[in-house]
């Protein structure tokens, strides 16, 4: 599939599809400047996850957003989405794009994917942004695994179903992809105290103060990754970065990350 510019807001930009480790995967390219990569959450596409932030940060940097495993454009493998492979995919893609180091965003499982992404490529990743997302167990509320563990596909967000439905209008796929997220959470173990401290890349963590992580284990994380700057902002999981389902009305009113953001990217 050949390089297309397209609209998006009022801004152009690439999307292509490329083989990656026995799937198509779906990635676009907006702007120019110091590679920017954006991993999304589990269950969603670039567009839930950064169509508040993704044109802003592109005024900057050269953002590249690809959808994952089985979500939006990207096909799906047999085999069980990790965060293992996302990791994989991801720096994959960036061999394949001739970026040999990026900066990295991963919002909710992408900050997962990213935290991974660290350990496991750690050459790949200039710096790291990690956005609402835990590194063990206990980093959630009371009843969130048994929740996770007896997730029906009712509880998917509607704003999620949509999203997907309107790049691919297969319910069979969508159903398959809700049900391989739960099981990666339901299998998530998390990872050791040594593993967050082998991250060399200077890190900012970023939460909110209702987030699905609770401040303190984001404060736990704070003090284990090495290079590590921490910011909980107000509100809930992923407000602060525009995510679809989180805002009144499809509307983003706490744009102050943006500019948090690229302060931590553009100090030396």
């Amino acid at each position: 599939m050949k390089h297309q510019s397209l609209n998006y807001g009022h801004a152009k930009f690439q999307k292509r599809l490329r083989p990656v480790n026995g799937i198509q995967m779906y990635y676009e390219i907006h702007g120019a400047g110091r590679p920017l990569v954006l991993i999304h959450g589990g269950g969603s596409t670039i567009s839930t996850s950064f169509g508040r932030i993704l044109p802003l940060l592109a005024k900057k940097y050269q953002v590249i957003a690809m959808e994952l495993q089985a979500h939006g454009h990207t096909s799906d493998r047999d085999a069980p989405e990790s965060f293992a492979q996302d990791a994989d995919d991801v720096a994959e893609l960036l061999r394949q794009l001739n970026i040999s180091e990026a900066d990295i965003l991963g919002f909710s499982n992408g900050g997962q994917t990213a935290m991974q992404l660290a350990m496991s490529h750690p050459q790949k990743v200039r710096k790291l942004i990690v956005a609402s997302a835990f590194y063990n167990r206990d980093g959630t509320p009371e009843g969130f695994w048994e929740g996770m563990q007896n997730a029906t596909f009712d509880d998917m967000p509607q704003v999620y179903k949509d999203a997907f439905l309107r790049i691919k209008n297969d319910p069979a796929a969508l159903l398959n992809m809700f049900r391989k997220d739960c099981q990666r959470m339901q299998n998530f173990t998390g990872w050791s105290d040594d593993d967050l401290k082998s991250i060399q890349a200077p890190t900012l963590l970023i939460s909110g103060d209702h987030d699905v992580v609770s401040p303190e284990h984001s404060a736990e994380m704070f003090r284990l990754i090495p290079h590590c700057r921490l910011a909980i902002l107000p509100g809930g999981h992923g407000t602060y970065l525009g995510e679809l389902a989180t805002l009144t009305d499809g509307k983003w009113n706490q744009d102050y990350a943006l500019p948090l953001i690229e302060q931590f990217l553009d100090a030396s």
